[in-house]
């Protein structure tokens, strides 16, 4: 990788630790604002790397709340790699309200499914709203500092130079 852009990476990571220790009510501790830095990274440096953001960002969520969820946080993990990752893929379409919807919608509703399975129908209704809310806060955030950072990276230079 080129240093410039495994500085921003880790630029993006260290802000999705902080969002990670700013905890949103809900019945399991590591729902958090440490989505919003993978999303940015997603839509300026692509989705691998906003995929990258997004793991690690959730686990140190997760890790803050003491793992309450046990080993299916890294379940949680991929599903919120694939998730950045659909997400750049719509945004860099010049979709962006598109890509937003798909966010917020896939984080509330499709990402907790397996829990039905895993835990209980009980636990995925006891999720649900607080992953509405802070899908729609992160999504929120992130679209509005987006066009704010962009000048950090010279879109041109990154895909000539890495491609993630």
């Amino acid at each position: 990788m080129k240093s410039r852009m495994l500085s921003l990476l880790a630029l993006f990571s260290a802000l999705s630790a902080v969002g990670a220790t700013i905890k949103i009510p809900a019945i399991v501790g590591s729902v958090a604002f440490d989505v919003f830095p993978a999303l940015i990274a997603a839509a300026l440096l692509g989705g691998g790397a906003g995929a990258i953001v997004g793991v690690l960002g959730h686990l140190l969520s997760a890790l803050i709340a003491g793992f309450p969820l046990g080993p299916m946080h890294v379940l949680i993990a991929i599903e919120m790699a694939v998730l950045v990752w659909m997400f750049a893929l719509v945004y860099k379409k010049g979709k962006k309200t598109s890509a937003s919807i798909l966010f917020i919608l896939a984080n509330s509703f499709i990402a907790p499914l397996p829990f039905i399975f895993l835990m209980n129908p009980a636990f995925y209704l006891g999720i649900v709203p607080s992953l509405i809310i802070g899908s729609i806060i992160n999504t929120g955030i992130a679209l509005v500092a987006i066009p704010r950072l962009s000048f950090l990276v010279n879109q041109e230079r990154i895909k000539r130079d890495v491609k993630l």
